[in-house]
């Protein structure tokens, strides 16, 4: 009967540690080249390929889990799922609230498109994605902010008239814009605004984000996070 009630305890324990090696990913699965929901309804994009490598490198299990970016950060909060890997800046404002890795990517450029070149970019009406760091930035310029709830309904608003023209990263914009066959076109100065993308966890969370920034670093040291980067970004995209 001991033996039996060891057995059991041990099995339990067991099974602990493996249910604590599971990490659910949070993304939002609507920001291409990032994340996107591909053909199959799965994750997919720069981050599932990166997140992967990463859990892999870190000895950790992913489940991937997608949620609207309005409510990104307040979901990882309420414990929804352990990390935001979602093409998020690290901004002082963000890192407030919740902790970040170290980047996987550089800073990037935002950029401003539109359906023609004599938009007005600094007094204009400007669409930006809600709670992203170029709607702050739009709201500080003197220009009318037009907020959307994702990234494809700022694009739709310049192309049906509701904004002059969309503000956003510009490795998103950037296919957009060559697919367009001329519609759209880059106008303006590029923006830089924050610092680079990381991971945000759970300020409680050191020994997650202690394990992922581990595995970043390899990642760089190795070389294997440049080369993903000019995978999904091009052969230009800023590297480390």
């Amino acid at each position: 009967m001991k033996k039996l009630f060891i057995a059991a305890a041990a099995l339990a324990l067991s099974a602990g540690m493996s249910m604590a090696q599971t990490v659910r990913m949070g993304t939002e699965g609507a920001y291409p080249p990032y994340n996107f929901i591909n053909d199959a309804g799965e994750v997919d994009g720069f981050e599932r390929e990166l997140g992967d490598e990463l859990c892999k490198r870190a000895g950790l299990t992913c489940e991937w889990v997608t949620n609207d970016w309005d409510s990104i950060i307040p979901n990882l909060v309420s414990g929804n799922y352990d990390t935001i890997i979602a093409g998020m800046s690290i901004t002082p404002e963000r890192d407030e609230v919740i902790d970040f890795t170290q980047e996987y990517i550089p800073g990037s450029p935002s950029a401003y498109v539109a359906l023609s070149d004599d938009v007005d970019t600094k007094g204009g009406v400007i669409a930006a994605q809600t709670s992203t760091i170029q709607a702050g930035y739009v709201a500080d310029s003197g220009a009318t902010l037009v907020e959307f709830a994702t990234a494809d309904e700022t694009i739709a608003a310049v192309r049906n008239g509701e904004a002059d023209a969309v503000l956003a990263d510009k490795d998103f914009l950037a296919p957009i814009v060559a697919e367009s066959n001329g519609e759209l076109r880059f106008v303006g100065e590029d923006v830089v605004i924050g610092g680079g993308v990381g991971m945000g966890l759970r300020e409680s969370d050191t020994e997650l984000k202690e394990k992922f920034n581990a595995a970043i670093q390899s990642m760089k040291d190795d070389g294997s996070l440049n080369a993903m980067i000019r995978k999904w970004f091009g052969d230009d995209a800023q590297t480390f």
